[in-house]
């Protein structure tokens, strides 16, 4: 399919206001850390497990650095400290401040704590640069998938029974299985301990819950000769530690959005702009792709009238990412498939759209969201908004697709369900394959010139957002008709300024060379 004539300076002039806009936030946010990224920093160094009360170990150890002041340097550093000072292990320090026999204090030999916080991290980073080489080695024995990749949702709120949907929908012919996160889990302040097996609307993100899905996944894999990916949700309060842990599972995509916690869950927007930085760096370090929420702005604002809304928030996302290390082929920008199907020409517009997006973002892994919003219940004029949803994602040459169920808006899918939206997909992928490369659009017409009013007043929106900076805007409601104040929110308590002396071992090890600085303030 040729593509749309678009204004090259315009892109670069969007794409340019984005990055002003994202290293403005970074430099104000860099000054400070938060309670999840040092939690998530003493998950990767090997603190694991629970006390007696089944509080989270990272929690307790993190609560008490905070209380006692310490939080400001860096858990890292005060934590291997311990270790040396008292002759104990990882886990030995985090028991006994976890049972009150040991309160932590600064370090008496100071570089030698941080030599000590250094080598675990080191380690670390060797356990995922280990994952990292499985799943190529994986993609490589059993070659990829052609795209778009067909995600599919499991949530039922059973570990164990999601495994068996999730092998079945593998073996049925999904690409990438998500296991949707337990409704409210974003808003918890610790991440829940072990296998779970109650959820409501989802499966509670554990690491263990990780390390099971993985396992069944690569067992099904192997039977059927494809490497399937794993999703889970990297957002919320608990951000870092998600990515920390999908890291060390060896998890495929994390949906990792810059702004969404802030927006549609009313999370702090200081703490979610540090904690994204530091998630979306171990992501990248680990391979994951990340999926942004665009498309979630067009379940509360108007999906036509709105469309810029979305270009403009996945341009900022972007450079977010690039700013945390992320390569094109780990950004899976978000967007959707949710113009109300009453309105004259949809179609058209929701192509205009997805090849507008396609076009900005030529080497993204780009995600692309079916129908949820205008779905009624009437399941088969459902399966043919799901259809038309197919035929845009294939003629545009989407990368992560999403597959839309007739049963939206009436339960959570069955398996029966699942299997029809594979096959609906399917069939449209195959018998569309190649219509792209022989069909071509009208120049100047109804197509191209909504793609070209959408740029254009993306354009605009981002030199608004970049005068007044991102925190303001998003307090005009800028993005989903939804507003929210810079010191509202939940988890602003967690935000913590850095110390001359702060140090956290995982940056210098994890972002490219071009993107490293000291992590302390000048």
């Amino acid at each position: 399919m040729s593509h749309l004539t678009l204004d090259s300076s315009q892109i670069d002039r969007a794409r340019d206001l984005a990055r002003r806009i994202a290293q403005q936030v970074h430099e104000d946010m860099h000054r400070f850390t938060t309670t999840s990224v040092e939690r998530a920093t003493l998950r990767l160094m090997g603190v694991d497990g629970v006390d007696a009360d089944q509080v989270p170990l990272p929690n307790r150890l993190v609560s008490h650095l905070h209380d006692q002041g310490l939080l400001r340097h860096g858990a890292a550093v005060t934590v291997a400290g311990a270790m040396l000072d008292h002759g104990l292990g990882l886990q030995e320090v985090a028991h006994a401040v976890a049972d009150g026999r040991l309160e932590l204090q600064r370090p008496k030999h100071e570089a030698a704590a941080r030599r000590e916080a250094d080598h675990l991290a080191a380690y670390a980073c060797e356990r995922i640069a280990a994952n990292r080489a499985t799943r190529e080695a994986a993609i490589a024995q059993h070659g990829d998938a052609r795209t778009p990749w067909l995600y599919l949702i499991v949530a039922t709120g059973n570990i164990h029974e999601d495994i068996v949907q999730a092998c079945v929908a593998a073996e049925q012919g999904a690409d990438v299985i998500a296991v949707i996160r337990s409704t409210g889990q974003s808003l918890l302040d610790y991440v829940p301990y072990g296998a779970t097996t109650e959820g409501f609307g989802g499966t509670y993100a554990t690491q263990e819950n990780f390390r099971l899905m993985r396992a069944a996944l690569d067992e099904v894999g192997h039977k059927i000769g494809r490497y399937i990916r794993l999703t889970n949700y990297c957002s919320g309060l608990c951000m870092p530690e998600i990515a920390a842990m999908g890291a060390m599972e060896r998890l495929d995509m994390m949906l990792n959005d810059s702004m969404y916690g802030i927006i549609f869950r009313d999370i702090n927007m200081q703490r979610t702009f540090i904690d994204q930085f530091f998630s979306r760096m171990v992501n990248a370090y680990a391979g994951i792709i990340i999926n942004t929420g665009e498309d979630n702005y067009l379940t509360t604002a108007d999906a036509y009238e709105a469309a810029h809304t979305v270009l403009a928030s996945q341009l900022i996302n972007e450079q977010f990412a690039y700013l945390s290390g992320l390569k094109p082929e780990q950004m899976g920008l978000g967007h959707a498939f949710e113009i109300n199907p009453a309105l004259e020409n949809g179609f058209l517009w929701e192509l205009a759209h997805a090849q507008l997006v396609r076009q900005v973002f030529p080497e993204a892994c780009l995600k692309y969201m079916p129908p949820t919003k205008h779905m009624t219940g009437n399941i088969f004029k459902g399966h043919i908004q799901d259809a038309l949803f197919n035929v845009v994602s294939v003629l545009t040459r989407q990368n992560i697709h999403l597959l839309g169920m007739m049963t939206e808006a009436i339960h959570t899918p069955w398996m029966q369900d699942r299997f029809l939206a594979i096959q609906n997909a399917r069939y449209v992928f195959g018998n569309l394959q190649d219509l792209h490369a022989e069909i071509q659009f009208t120049p100047g017409g109804q197509i191209e010139r909504r793609a070209q009013q959408v740029l254009a007043d993306a354009l605009a929106l981002l030199d608004a957002i970049a005068q007044i900076g991102l925190p303001a805007a998003i307090a005009q409601g800028t993005f989903a008709d939804i507003a929210r104040t810079p010191k509202g929110g939940k988890g602003l308590d967690g935000v913590v300024p850095k110390a001359a002396d702060y140090h956290n071992p995982f940056p210098a090890l994890m972002l490219p060379t071009s993107l490293r600085h000291e992590e302390r303030v000048s």
